[in-house]
């Protein structure tokens, strides 16, 4: 594992939906919310204080990163895109998340057995 993955876990869920959205590749804002709530089948929607607060903090953190900043003169949007380190972390919560559905899939199971 990639040091200093582990310290960002674990992912909040607008962080987990923001870095999902953005391993497609770069996007704006705007596209950022469309691509979480189309990944979450709807059930996901990020409003923008929270997507800005977060890309903020992604930003400062190294997990993502600005590939275009905004141009008032052609009218291009400030994009972003996950470097390196935010794929690992994304791959660390999955594998993390991955043993907390197992976990609780098995537990369920027991539970219903006892009742």
């Amino acid at each position: 594992m990639t040091p200093g993955v582990q310290h960002h876990l674990p992912l909040s869920p607008a962080t987990l939906h923001v870095l999902l959205a953005l391993t497609g590749g770069e996007l704006h804002g705007y596209g950022i919310m469309l691509e979480a709530a189309r990944q979450s089948g709807g059930q996901y929607k990020i409003g923008p204080g929270t997507l800005y607060d977060n890309l903020k903090k992604l930003l400062a953190a190294g997990l993502v990163e600005e590939a275009q900043p905004d141009d008032p003169e052609t009218g291009a949007r400030r994009m972003f895109r996950i470097t390196t380190l935010g794929l690992a972390v994304l791959s660390a919560e999955t594998d993390r998340l991955t043993g907390v559905l197992r976990h609780a899939r098995r537990s369920i199971r027991l539970a219903e057995r006892r009742s």
